[in-house]
């Protein structure tokens, strides 16, 4: 079992309060507390817009993050959760790609997804394709970055992307290239693709949901000739850890009024389903992730809202259930 948290850049509201001054050393103070604290890999999210709506708060971009992370970290890896692949050609995203591997000595990973935030897309004038265009363009993406990391000139003929003589210097450190997390749990597209090309799949809200997803991508393995098992299964996760069941709802309660001073109602309620629903003390968490690793989640992402302005939840975290459950 292999764990990864996530550096706040805004995107969820995690940045308010704090000057604009002191973003980035707060950002750079947390990647490196992750780094030192026990997990494998650190992580951002590719967005333009907060959420749970868009408002005027910042939301750092995702693959600026990757660089400058690049050369400030030295061994946790990186990775985005998850790249949306309309934002950027995908030629260009694999030289951007292979850069930011370099510069970091072979630690990137490639999260990729066909996206969703439809006003993101609307507000920078990207095309809202229905899904099965979206996945389309997905599967043919990470074809051209798996060969433009491998080849010396691309020459790629498809439904969505042309290329004739795309050249990608310099090539990842990594080999036979970086690795490919493909995200998104569309059962008939997305796992397909996953099951033809990626190292790493990210899905499930649920424990009944990533077992039933595992199948149906077991099911697209089966049907392409790939390896189930060589396939690592992930999940995503937001954490309020405590030393106490009182102190864990503390945290809860405040994560509840700070967003709802953005939302309310059935959208509050949504947002604390999704941000704030594993909380408790580190025994309790163990205890919750623990069918996660029963039914074959290897990789958990950890998001912890408020480690902006409290890093406790993620080192407490990292002492009691990281080495409980690797």
């Amino acid at each position: 079992m292999k764990f990864g948290a996530f550096v706040p850049q805004g995107w969820r509201l995690d940045l308010v309060g704090i000057e604009q001054a002191d973003h980035w050393p707060t950002m750079l103070e947390i990647a490196r507390t992750i780094e030192s604290s026990g997990f494998e890999s650190l992580w951002v999210f590719d967005h333009f817009h907060t959420v749970p709506t868009p408002t005027q708060e910042v939301t750092y971009e995702a693959w600026t993050l990757m660089a400058a992370l690049a050369a400030t970290t030295s061994t946790v890896r990186l990775g985005q959760m998850c790249t949306c692949n309309s934002y950027r050609p995908p030629s260009y995203l694999a030289k951007v790609a292979a850069s930011v591997d370099v510069i970091s000595g072979g630690r990137l990973e490639m999260g990729i997804g066909a996206g969703w935030y439809e006003h993101e897309y609307v507000g920078y004038g990207y095309e809202f394709a229905k899904p099965s265009v979206r996945i389309g363009r997905l599967g043919e993406a990470v074809d051209i970055m798996q060969r433009m990391w491998t080849e010396d000139e691309v020459v790629f003929k498809g439904k969505h992307y042309s290329l004739d003589g795309a050249i990608c210097q310099p090539k990842p450190v990594q080999k036979p290239h970086i690795p490919i997390w493909v995200a998104g749990g569309g059962e008939q597209l997305t796992l397909r693709v996953a099951a033809n090309s990626a190292t790493y799949t990210n899905f499930g809200t649920s424990v009944d949901e990533f077992r039933h997803k595992s199948e149906v991508l077991a099911a697209h393995c089966k049907a392409v000739g790939r390896d189930f098992d060589t396939i690592t299964r992930s999940s995503n996760f937001t954490i309020v850890c405590a030393d106490t069941e009182a102190g864990a709802a503390e945290h809860v309660d405040a994560i509840r009024a700070h967003y709802g001073r953005y939302v309310e109602g059935a959208t509050l309620e949504r947002s604390m389903r999704m941000y704030g629903s594993m909380a408790g003390t580190p025994e309790q968490l163990i205890d919750m992730l623990r069918p996660w690793v029963e039914a074959g989640m290897a990789y958990a992402i950890v998001n912890f809202p408020d480690v902006a302005t409290d890093r406790g939840g993620l080192e407490l975290f990292a002492r009691e259930v990281i080495p409980a459950l690797s």
